[in-house]
């Protein structure tokens, strides 16, 4: 028999090791997110590859969402995979494959196949990202008793938006270098991570092995979710003469079929003796509320820091001087609040909410950071950025005190046999939450600035001594086109008009149409329109968290149970 001092030592040793590792690989696909935002121009143009050319646009939305599309569908497939073969296995695994997808992308090639390589290496990466982040979750929770998961879970918060905007950072600093470096930053991390984690994670609970995988479950799942996605990424580009594909044969399909086959999912799930998702599970009040709290707030706000980035470097930042090529870095400067307001309340919440309960502070953040979408949609489009950032670091507040308070609700909830899955299932309301997000933000944009900016633009332009037929022409190009352009740091003005026509004009009347005010004054108008409409719908959807996240209510009694558990255990042993 082992002395009970000496195992309790080494599984409070042990868990410190998993809270530090996992916090390292969630840290990492964070910042492969993040990075790779701030850095396409740079990426592009190392390549070879035009992202405002209308041709390229696909390439375009596949390198920002293919990961997340990637990640989205298969997390529920490996937590579910860890509850049977090892959650530490699965784990890393994924550490592996992210990394070596990682030195792949690092070696990328230029020409003509470098495009698909860089979506379908990202894409891959992707698929190690699933496993790190479907797992993730689940071996914390194991390792950490029931009165110490919101500290755990907080730190882990705190690393997942600390590498989003050290990502946007860090990718402005490093595309003036070398592209490359983009890609190689991470690949050290992750060398790390996966040697240190097949060294050193254990599974706590022996892995169920039994049952089998739901094949057909997974199947229709995965084909279901990613029709879907596609057809939400397909349907905000333009078509034809159209502003965007909504209403193409082909993007209905997708979302059809995609949707047949998630009914044909549910009416497996129903039948299958080991199903790949327990439909059960959601007859729990605490993990129904929160996972429905879950992915309302990730269709609030998924797309939503996509808004927010355009807004500095389409807008404020060229008014007040910056060069376009420079707003990238800024705008991850200037949204620093936001990351701050996070990594203070985050294991703040955590701690507190192990002990006064989730459902609380996940209510509160939600309902905070609903007002300070209220106080957003009262400022102008060139804001004073002290009201600015004090309102971005109240909504980091907010997303904290929701954070870790919501995984834990989640997790305290289901029995230990089954949190591969229900971590799987909390990282694909995220995912998926986020791709829909920003669907639905880009349409409400695209349509907002569809209304007003083409006459606009035209008119401005033949004020400028621009050709009636040219300036036609520039105005026609899809409002896409402009947003992908103030995302990017290009200055809209300089890639949409041909050289000739910009020639043909005087020094003067160049300087004025690709100077710091002409895209941006023309931009702010439809565009605070759209991102009012924006901001009222993340303020509903906040509210329908709070409420959900307080219907859930406490875990206590299920973390109770669990504790009484694990002194037996530990008695026993």
């Amino acid at each position: 028999m082992s002395n009970p001092d000496t195992s309790a030592a080494h599984g409070d040793r042990h868990k410190w090791i998993v809270l530090s590792n996992t916090t390292l690989g969630v840290f990492a696909a964070s910042v492969t997110g993040s990075i790779i935002l701030i850095s396409l121009p740079a990426i592009f143009r190392g390549i070879g590859l035009q992202p405002l050319d209308p041709g390229n646009t696909n390439t375009l939305l596949w390198t920002i969402m293919g990961y997340m599309v990637a990640t989205a569908v298969l997390v529920v497939t490996f937590g579910r995979l860890g509850d049977i073969y090892g959650r530490a296995k699965i784990y890393n695994l994924g550490f592996l494959i992210f990394t070596l997808a990682s030195i792949a992308l690092s070696f990328m090639p230029t020409g003509d196949f470098a495009a698909s390589y860089l979506v379908w290496m990202r894409i891959i990466q992707g698929i190690g990202g699933a496993m790190l982040t479907a797992t993730s979750t689940a071996i914390l929770v194991d390792a950490f008793p029931p009165h110490q998961r919101g500290l755990a879970l907080g730190i882990n918060t705190m690393a997942i938006i600390g590498g989003q905007f050290i990502g946007l950072i860090a990718g402005g600093l490093l595309a003036d270098i070398n592209w490359r470096l983009i890609f190689w930053v991470n690949v050290p991390v992750g060398v790390i991570g996966t040697i240190w984690g097949f060294l050193s994670l254990r599974d706590k609970a022996a892995p169920q092995k039994r049952g089998g995988l739901d094949w057909w479950g997974n199947i229709t799942f995965a084909i279901g979710l990613v029709l879907v996605l596609v057809g939400v990424n397909d349907g905000i580009q333009p078509h034809g003469a159209d502003l965007m594909a909504w209403g193409s044969p082909k993007v209905l399909a997708e979302l059809l079929i995609g949707i047949a086959f998630l009914v044909a999912f549910y009416v497996i799930e129903r039948r299958v003796k080991r199903p790949m998702f327990d439909l059960n599970l959601l007859l729990i009040r605490p993990f129904a509320a929160g996972i429905s709290a879950s992915l309302l707030t990730s269709i609030a706000r998924g797309g939503l820091q996509f808004m927010l980035i355009i807004w500095l470097q389409g807008i404020w930042l060229p008014l007040h001087g910056y060069s376009f090529e420079s707003t990238p870095l800024w705008a991850g400067i200037f949204m620093l609040p936001l990351t701050v307001g996070v990594l203070l309340s985050g294991p703040a919440a955590g701690i507190l909410s192990d002990r006064y309960g989730s459902h609380r502070f996940a209510a509160g953040g939600m309902v905070l950071g609903a007002a300070t979408f209220l106080g957003l949609m009262l400022l102008g489009a060139d804001f004073p950025y002290p009201v600015f950032a004090a309102l971005l670091f109240v909504n980091g507040v907010a997303s904290g005190l929701f954070s870790a308070p919501n995984g834990t609700q989640i997790m305290n909830a289901v029995p230990a046999s089954e949190r591969g899955q229900a971590s799987g299932v909390r990282a694909t309301t995220m995912n998926a939450g986020q791709v829909l997000s920003i669907g639905v933000f880009f349409t409400l944009m695209i349509i907002g600035l569809a209304w007003s900016l083409p006459a606009v633009m035209e008119s401005r332009l033949i004020a400028q001594g621009l050709p009636a037929d040219v300036a036609a022409q520039v105005a026609s190009a899809p409002p896409v086109a402009s947003l992908f352009a103030a995302f990017l740091g290009y200055n809209p003005m300089g890639e949409l008009i041909p050289a000739a026509a910009l020639h043909a004009l005087s020094a003067d009347q160049v300087a004025v149409i690709t100077g710091q005010h002409f895209f941006p004054e023309l931009l702010s108008g439809p565009f605070m329109v759209g991102i009012k409409i924006a901001f009222s719908i993340s303020l509903v959807l906040y509210l329908a968290t709070a409420w959900a996240s307080w219907w859930g209510g406490s875990t206590r009694k299920q973390e109770v149970a669990e504790e009484r558990r694990m002194v037996v255990t530990e008695q026993a042993a």
